[in-house]
């Protein structure tokens, strides 16, 4: 009696985990969503076909986001994080008389421009680490020596401890007035790329870490030798496209 009892209660497990399961099981599927969503979901990626997917940059177990400003353009416009949302933007650090690596970021930045010269919702904030000299006068027309078009491309001054602020603090990316370096600023010439919603993201190294920041000062057609610094436009190129 006790066999016949437990068959019975096994045949009815059975049943539901048929009614219930199941049905749910197999439209999964055909969606293919049982591998992506259950075993390999990366928090927030984005995937284009079979591209690596971007993730998000975490301080503390919190999504980091760029930090909020409010600053002047070349066109003496005021400008603020607000602007940019709904974008993907490109942000960096240079100042108008850099001998040293800024022109190489901004003809990298040019380039960057080519690809999404017809994309409104792509954008490129460029902070001055020298806003006593770089005024909306100088800015202006080092845009139109280098060829910057995009209408969402800002070359951004204010005051100084604002910047500072934003590249120190805010970025985490490295700005100093240091009178040993070219041009008499210490910067770092690295781009951060941030998502329509202000985060700030990037893809993985091949140990699967977070790059964190593009490298914007390696010419995009540069031959690396042995032991040097590989460009990173292109890459930038593509994970602009995955957030775009």
């Amino acid at each position: 009696m006790k066999k016949s009892h437990s068959y019975i209660g096994l045949s009815l497990i059975i049943l539901l985990f048929g009614i219930f399961f199941i049905p749910k099981i197999v439209d999964r599927l055909n969606n293919e969503e049982v591998v992506t969503s259950d075993r390999l979901n990366v928090e927030g990626s984005e995937k284009v076909g079979n591209k690596a997917a971007l993730t998000y940059i975490k301080v503390n177990g919190e999504r980091k986001k760029a930090p909020a400003f409010k600053l002047i353009n070349q066109e003496g416009d005021t400008i603020t994080n607000k602007d940019y949302l709904g974008k993907v933007y490109v942000a960096e650090f240079f100042f108008t008389t850099c001998p040293s690596i800024c022109p190489i970021m901004n003809k990298n930045l040019v380039q960057v421009q080519e690809e999404f010269e017809k994309v409104e919702n792509f954008g490129i904030a460029s902070f001055s680490i020298d806003p006593s000299h770089d005024s909306v006068e100088v800015l202006k027309t080092y845009a139109e020596d280098k060829g910057i078009t995009h209408e969402n491309w800002n070359l951004l001054t204010g005051e100084k401890d604002d910047i500072y602020g934003l590249a120190n603090g805010g970025f985490n990316i490295y700005a100093g007035e240091n009178e040993a370096a070219p041009g008499g600023f210490a910067h770092q010439g690295l781009f951060a790329l941030v998502d329509k919603e202000g985060y700030i993201r990037s893809r993985k190294d091949k140990q699967g870490n977070p790059i964190i920041y593009y490298r914007g000062s390696v010419p995009r057609d540069k031959i690396v030798k042995p032991g040097e610094e590989e460009p990173q436009i292109n890459i930038l190129i593509e994970d602009i496209k995955k957030l775009l």
